[in-house]
């Protein structure tokens, strides 16, 4: 749950982080990004791109709202 105390991450962390392949990251990103959970921003460093990925006010509430499903869940086992 690192991923979400920080403002903002970049692929290779979020890609370090869920050890997840490029691909994959890549597919759950447009998800999010196309849901309104997170916003994207692609840019250039020096030769290689650099993308960016910030979480917004819903995303958090759906994030909110998916942690107290779970809690629910675990409390009726």
């Amino acid at each position: 749950m690192s991923i979400l105390l920080v403002a903002e991450a970049d692929f290779v962390y979020l890609k370090e982080q869920t050890q997840s392949t490029a691909g994959n990251l890549s597919v759950q990103i447009d998800k999010l990004s196309e849901a309104g959970y997170i916003a994207v921003e692609k840019s250039f460093e020096g030769k290689r791109t650099r993308t960016v990925c910030r979480m917004l006010p819903q995303g958090r509430e759906a994030m909110a709202q998916y942690v107290k499903a779970l809690e629910s869940y675990f409390q009726g086992l």
